[in-house]
């Protein structure tokens, strides 16, 4: 192959590495950066990718046969740092003692007849504990080191004889790979730490460094892993010229994804998206042309149509990873459905909004922006305390070494800490302690169960730990002192009640005592700073609205450009953005807050259109009480979103009928909030622990829910119980309703 055509075939497997086009073709991606953060928790600012010529020795037969991939899974880019290790031959390091002496040692590498190629040594002492590795960066900063202090040949010579350890790089500062990783990841890993050998081990700890109980398996160099991956896409285009004889490499390329297309068609994946790709285009089509004719028959059965858009809505929303499409798109079209139902054909409706729908419309809008202001304003507010680091405050009061105890503590920590915080944010912090408390996988997703229950029992007595209670102190259904004082028993009820059941699947070892938490460490003066300013915003919050009579947000609000104005006052002068508001703005869920905005819309407009209140009367009519309404309501939230559920008990009961503090309202916000840890899909929080350490709903279900059903019921066993010694007279604990 000549020279120029080598460049252009490797200009094009650039250009195809960087676009989408790598799937179609075949060719086995390069993992990007973001995958190296979701598996060790470290970022890196690009990827490397390099080729350069090779005789390597891999094994290349599935690479060479496979007729429909160029570079199928396990080659190339995506090659197992285990396949790279046997394509090199060996070990790939020269062993030696500490107390080896240089020249020993580079004599030792250069002369080894059983491992051909070696550039690098593996330093052990006696015990055969690694103590570090020798390789020519270490040798280069010898030679600079000698020729600056030696001033005789004598003295030079004694740096040569003096022991490997003095030279050596030590072991805490060695960067592993495991087997988990491919060759992308190493290059990407060895280019970010600027090295150029990585130690291959059986387990890496965080930031991919050396553990003391690691297994060394080899030694991996950049020149070992470029070899296969340049043999690797070498074959790939030999293949692709065969396939393709006497066009343009891009031609080629071109050419390739025309055949892939169909291969790809065949796939069941792509024919089920095919199918809903295509129902979704027909009912789209259909509701556009039903809607833009003004048929006469959606005018006379308007309800029909906005019950059938909300039921396909929450279809679509419940079955979101199904269908893959993003549920904040679902609520928003589902909102516009039903307001252009009920605005046009509702009620005998001429066809166009009138100003009474506007009005409404208007209403509800203004009604929905409070929650969507608070929520988009706490959580920047929590997100800077998290980037200072702030939450160091409360993790390094973290010093039991037992499993079980550790079990309680991180339950009532994370307890406490949703009921000033939102529990989504209190869910991924928790998960990332554990994930440098407990190094086992298994045990670390029953303490991220434990997590999700306790976040969200701590998040129903106050105004601001869950979304969902939020809403109703919001909506002037709950105040402020008898939500803290009256649901904060049965909340924690709860939590005691689901722990003492999952306590018992935890098996005390060594794990913690083996953790990679570091030891406590003072937190800066300006995390400190941060910290509590962060926490002052958020627990003044209703303490303004007492004072003020103003609604929640704008106190919300206030709190943000207080924090806003501090961290600018902090950072004044600094080119470094990441710490300041604007930062935390751009990591926030917008999605999930446009979710919000949707779910909220849709419920309103059926709350306006009086089906909510023929559901109560329905609810009213079949349930024999209040209590049984408000616990099916906190089972249901296991399989549906709290939010659109108690969105909708706010438009299904009345304020005049069931005024602030009711009974009704505060088992609502408490089995609502509590309800949703029955199951994994049931809250924010099982959603993001299902991300973050790959629960199933199979495994939670069999391992958790149980559980957490037991502590819901002794949830509500308790407020029941309270809420008739307060009323003075424990008959009425459970009263039914006229």
């Amino acid at each position: 192959m000549t020279m120029t055509r080598r460049v252009t075939l490797l200009s094009a497997a650039a250009l195809a590495a960087t676009t989408s086009n790598n799937v179609a073709l075949g060719f086995a991606p390069a993992p990007s950066i973001k995958t190296l953060k979701n598996q060790h928790g470290t970022s890196y600012s690009a990827r490397t990718s390099s080729f350069m010529s090779s005789d390597s020795a891999a094994d290349t037969t599935a690479l060479a046969t496979n007729p429909s991939k160029l570079t199928p899974e396990g080659y190339g880019f995506s090659s197992s740092i285990g396949r790279i290790l046997d394509s090199r031959g060996g070990l790939g390091y020269y062993k030696a003692r500490d107390t080896d002496s240089v020249i020993d040692v580079m004599e030792g590498i250069n002369s080894n007849d059983a491992d051909h190629n070696l550039d690098a040594a593996l330093v052990f002492d006696e015990s055969d504990v690694l103590m570090g590795i020798f390789t020519d960066s270490d040798y280069i900063l010898l030679a600079t080191k000698r020729s600056v202090m030696a001033e005789s040949e004598e003295e030079s010579a004694s740096f040569m004889a003096s022991p490997i350890s003095n030279f050596m790089t030590p072991a805490d500062k060695l960067i592993c790979v495991d087997e988990k990783n491919t060759a992308s990841q190493a290059v990407a890993i060895m280019t970010t730490n600027n090295v150029r050998h990585t130690v291959l081990v059986d387990k890496c700890g965080d930031n991919f460094t050396y553990l003391e109980d690691s297994a060394v398996k080899g030694v991996i160099s950049m020149q070992d892993v470029l070899k296969v991956i340049q043999s690797d896409e070498r074959l790939s285009f030999d293949k692709l010229s065969q396939k393709f004889p006497g066009l343009k490499p891009m031609e080629q390329m071109r050419e390739e994804i025309k055949s892939q297309a169909n291969a790809l068609a065949n796939n069941e994946e792509t024919a089920k998206k095919d199918v809903i790709r295509a129902v979704t285009a027909i009912l789209s089509t259909g509701s556009v042309a039903l809607f833009a004719s003004q048929n006469a028959w959606v005018g006379s059965h308007s309800e029909l149509v906005m019950i059938g858009i909300f039921v396909l809505g929450y279809i679509g929303i419940i079955f979101e990873e199904v269908f893959e499409f993003n549920k904040a798109a679902v609520a928003l079209l589902m909102s516009t459905g039903l307001w252009v139902t009920y605005a046009d054909f509702y009620g005998g409706s001429s066809g166009l909004a009138s100003e009474t729908v506007l009005d409404q419309l208007k209403d509800q809008l203004a009604e929905v922006s409070d929650i969507c202001f608070f929520l988009l304003a706490a959580s920047a507010i929590v997100e800077v305390v998290d980037a200072h680091q702030g939450f160091k405050v409360v993790t390094n009061q973290i010093k039991t070494k037992s499993k079980k105890g550790l079990f309680w503590v991180i339950g009532f920590l994370t307890f406490f800490l949703s009921a000033i915080l939102n529990n989504l944010t209190v869910t991924i912090v928790m998960v990332s302690l554990l994930r440098k408390l407990i190094p086992n996988d298994d045990d670390r997703r029953l303490f991220g169960a434990m997590v999700v229950v306790a976040a969200n029992a701590g998040g129903v007595w106050t105004p601001i730990g869950d979304v969902t209670t939020t809403m109703l102190w919001i909506n002037h259904n709950l105040s402020t002192i008898p939500t803290v004082t009256e649901l904060f028993l049965p909340s924690m009820a709860c939590l005691v009640g689901s722990l003492f059941f999952l306590v018992n699947q935890v098996e005390e070892d060594s794990e913690v005592e083996e953790s990679t938490l570091p030891p406590p460490s003072p937190l800066a003066p300006r995390g400190q700073v941060v910290f509590w300013a962060g926490i002052a915003c958020l627990l003044s919050v209703p303490v303004f609205s007492e004072l003020t009579g103003l609604p929640p947000y704008l106190a919300m609000l206030t709190g943000l450009g207080a924090m806003w104005t501090l961290t600018d006052i902090i950072h004044m002068g600094e080119e470094d953005e990441e710490l300041k508001v604007p930062a935390a703005l751009s990591k926030l869920d917008t999605s999930g807050i446009l979710f919000f905005l949707g779910i909220l819309m849709s419920i309103g407009v059926l709350d306006k259109s009086g089906l909510l209140k023929d559901l109560a009367i329905f609810l009213n009519d079949n349930l024999p009480s209040q209590d049984i309404i408000a616990t099916v309501i906190g089972i249901a939230s296991a399989l549906i979103d709290n939010v659109p559920l108690v969105a909708a008990t706010m438009g299904m009961y009345d304020l005049a009928d069931y005024g602030t503090d009711d009974k009704l309202w505060q088992l609502i916000a408490l089995c609502a909030g509590t309800g949703g840890s029955i199951l994994v899909i049931g809250s924010a929080s099982g959603v993001a622990l299902m991300g973050l350490e790959k629960v199933d709903f199979l495994w939670y279900a069999k391992k958790v829910s149980v559980g957490a059903a037991v502590g819901y019921f002794a949830g509500i066993a308790t407020y029941l119980a309270q809420n008739a010694i307060l009323s003075g007279s424990l008959l009425g604990g459970i009263g039914v309703t006229p």
